[in-house]
């Protein structure tokens, strides 16, 4: 868990430094702040939804699974539960558009879920590191638009890894590269979509799209299981 508890520190202490970069900055200066991480995002995403397309063996699965988790996520409105959780927080409506940003961004990645995989079975915690690396870089500029509350994603992140380090045992046979690449494409979109929302271009909702990271993983476990009966 070391490499786990350090990703969770540096995001502690990106949250910190940049909320206090953030104190006394001119208005004007936070919107072009929030047009610059908006974009980022954006590019975040797009790099990720590119690099991977080429690694997935079926290019249509992550449209179904887009559509699949999209109706159960709106069906389920977690959207607007997150939004309701946060809404007492001072800027609630704010921290809780970037700190649906920063979950996507720390958590669904290859190195996010790599690396608990990788510490646990091998004693390796390089991915993990990298991982740090970039979100203490990530949680300063997220905390310095929105503010502390960014923190709470480190949180999220240390229960999101440790799930993972717990079971990677019997979640490290399933991790194909091709399953992989199904993931980090949803992760690309996710992005994607959250830059949009940061831009005020469009709220697609996109927590509302979270379920659609369980669609590729049951795909596969079905086509393993028709292969094996026949």
């Amino acid at each position: 868990m070391l490499g786990t508890i350090v990703n969770v520190s540096c995001i502690l202490t990106g949250s910190v430094i940049g909320s206090f970069v953030s104190r006394g900055i001119k208005e004007k200066y936070k919107t072009a702040l929030f047009d610059g991480l908006g974009l980022a995002t954006v590019g975040l995403g797009a790099n990720a939804f590119v690099s991977n397309i080429p690694k997935v063996t079926y290019p249509v699965l992550f449209i179904a699974s887009i559509a699949i988790g999209t109706i159960i996520g709106t069906r389920l409105d977690l959207d607007g539960r997150f939004h309701g959780l946060l809404e007492k927080a001072k800027g609630g409506s704010k921290l809780a558009e970037g700190l649906s940003t920063a979950i996507l961004l720390f958590c669904i990645g290859t190195l996010s879920i790599l690396g608990p995989i990788e510490s646990r079975l091998n004693g390796n915690n390089t991915y993990l590191f990298t991982n740090a690396t970039l979100d203490f870089v990530s949680s300063i500029i997220l905390s310095s638009a929105y503010g502390l509350g960014i923190a709470i994603a480190a949180l999220v992140l240390f229960c999101w890894q440790g799930s993972i380090y717990l079971f990677a045992g019997f979640i490290a046979p399933y991790m194909t590269p091709a399953l992989m690449g199904e993931i980090s494409v949803l992760g690309g979109i996710f992005l994607m979509s959250s830059g949009l929302g940061i831009l005020q271009i469009r709220d697609c909702k996109t927590l509302n799209m979270l379920p659609a990271l369980l669609v590729p993983p049951t795909f596969y476990a079905l086509v393993n299981v028709v292969k094996s009966l026949l």
